[in-house]
């Protein structure tokens, strides 16, 4: 399947947009995705006609609301490959996913003096959450190596995991750089040792196929705003035994099955982790997301989303400009993480946006990343299957009026 960019383009109202009195080339994909027309229809449409709490009610609108929602959990399950729809716990985002895992399970299942194993390429999400369990608890926390080429240093995860980490978390592709980690290895290497993996999938979900039955893992985390769907959805996908095993993340309404004034139990799963009210008109509006992911095909995002940001990377590189993470095209994803030498981010962030491209500029929530790399932050590219090649050509079109405003030459990489 090849996907025609031109004409999905069409589905996407925002991408009709002027910029600075340019087309809009929307290459921030790896932060928030854009939404197509499907998706804002149905957001709008539930809200004209289905509107009630779920789970709250006997009347119509409430019974219509809760199935719509649910069928949803039901959809995302079969998109993921989860074993139950059960097992799928909606939550803000995917930093509440990754908060809950440590909160609801690090709370009860790790001790001091208990060993954490990340690596440091992670997003802040997923480093902070086991700092203040380690400020907290005593828990101690040891971080993969990254080597010089953006890639993690397995020989050390080998002898980290040899140390015996009760939990093992780790990123499927880094937001930062777009390093492709080697993640079903990753999976058996860390359950060899004996401990409980989890799986940041946010720059995953939205870009390959994933079937979590098959994966190994205990836990995987993302959201829906990076895979066309609203914000203000994250899920958290865990075995079933671990939830099940679980204290709650928040008490309140609808995660309780009894309440006296002497004690309270828990609803069955998921709703043990949902507490209060969701979000569930945003979750609706995730349903066509995933209808419009699935018909467009995994394996055609992902091949149009490698094309498109090796070309990008070969056009940055012929013009004397950095670019970070690995050289081997099967270990890079469809974000390009560049430096222009002399000039800092921000700077060049700002000229590209007087084309109309809109790029990241910052660490990107990778400050200790950002470090080891010995670079303040980074420009980033990030394609998705909208995309086509007239945004590689604005792209283009950006450098070249970033390299000749700040009187750079094509390879000298010095003002």
């Amino acid at each position: 399947m090849t996907l025609d960019a031109r004409r999905l383009r069409e589905d996407f109202p925002i991408l009709a947009r002027l910029v600075r009195g340019k087309p809009l080339a929307y290459l921030d994909n790896a932060a928030t995705s854009q939404k197509p027309k499907s998706v804002i229809d149905a957001l709008s449409s539930f809200y004209s006609t289905n509107n009630a709490n779920v789970h709250r009610g006997v009347h119509t609108l409430s019974e219509e609301s809760t199935n719509m929602a649910e069928a949803v959990r039901a959809k995302l399950a079969a998109f993921v490959g989860a074993p139950k729809p059960e097992t799928l716990v909606f939550t803000r985002n995917a930093t509440e996913s990754l908060n809950l895992i440590a909160h609801a399970w690090g709370r009860k299942f790790l001790k001091k003096g208990d060993l954490v194993l990340s690596t440091e390429m992670e997003h802040h999400s997923n480093i902070v959450p086991w700092q203040l369990l380690a400020a907290e608890r005593g828990v101690r926390v040891k971080y993969v190596p990254v080597l010089a080429d953006g890639t993690l240093d397995l020989d050390a995860c080998r002898a980290l995991l040899a140390e015996g980490p009760k939990l093992f978390t780790f990123t499927a592709i880094s937001n930062a750089i777009g390093t492709v980690n080697p993640v079903l290895e990753l999976i058996r290497m860390g359950k060899a040792a004996g401990a409980t993996v989890s799986v940041d999938v946010c720059q995953w979900a939205p870009h390959r196929p994933m079937d979590l039955r098959t994966w190994g893992a205990d836990f995987a985390s993302f959201s829906a705003h990076k895979m066309l769907g609203p914000t203000g959805v994250g899920v958290l996908w865990g075995r079933e035994e671990l939830l099940e095993a679980m204290d709650p993340f928040l008490g309140g309404g609808d995660m309780i099955s009894r309440v006296t004034l002497e004690r309270s139990t828990w609803n069955a799963l998921p709703y043990k982790f949902e507490a209060g009210t969701p979000n569930y008109a945003d979750q609706v509006a995730f349903g066509p997301a995933l209808d419009y992911l699935s018909a467009a095909g995994l394996d055609a995002i992902r091949e149009h989303e490698d094309r498109l940001a090796a070309k990008a990377k070969a056009l940055l590189e012929e013009r004397g400009v950095t670019v970070l993470g690995p050289s081997e095209p099967s270990k890079r994803s469809g974000v390009v993480s560049f430096n222009v030498p002399g000039l800092h981010p921000h700077d060049v962030g700002t000229i590209f946006d007087l084309e109309g491209v809109a790029v990241r500029v910052g660490h990107h929530c990778c400050q200790p990343l950002m470090h080891k790399l010995q670079c303040g932050g980074t420009a980033r590219a990030s394609f998705y299957l909208y995309n086509d090649d007239s945004d590689v050509e604005a792209l283009r079109r950006a450098l070249q009026r970033t390299l000749d405003f700040f009187k750079i030459g094509a390879k000298a990489g010095a003002r």
